[in-house]
């Protein structure tokens, strides 16, 4: 008999409760956008959406120099600790 305890997000239903609510915050934030003045020192600070996209693609940076250029630097041979 197992009795291991289930986590919250092992129900997929509350996994898309989760990201329904992400992307609707996502949404909502970018709708709010043309209302807010921005105090902005650069002109591309101004475009519609500037700051999502620069978050998502420093992001991505941020996942593919840790997967192609600090993994191999840190990388152990499989039997390093035998």
């Amino acid at each position: 008999m197992s009795t291991e305890k289930k986590h919250i997000f092992d129900n997929p239903k509350n996994v898309k409760k989760v990201l329904f609510g992400l992307f609707g915050s996502l949404v909502l934030l970018l709708c709010l956008e043309p209302f807010v003045h921005k105090h902005s020192y650069f002109a591309w600070e101004k475009w519609f959406g500037f700051y999502a996209i620069y978050g998502f693609v420093a992001c991505v940076l941020l996942v593919l120099a840790a997967k192609y250029v600090l993994r191999p630097l840190v990388k152990r041979e499989e039997d390093y600790y035998d």
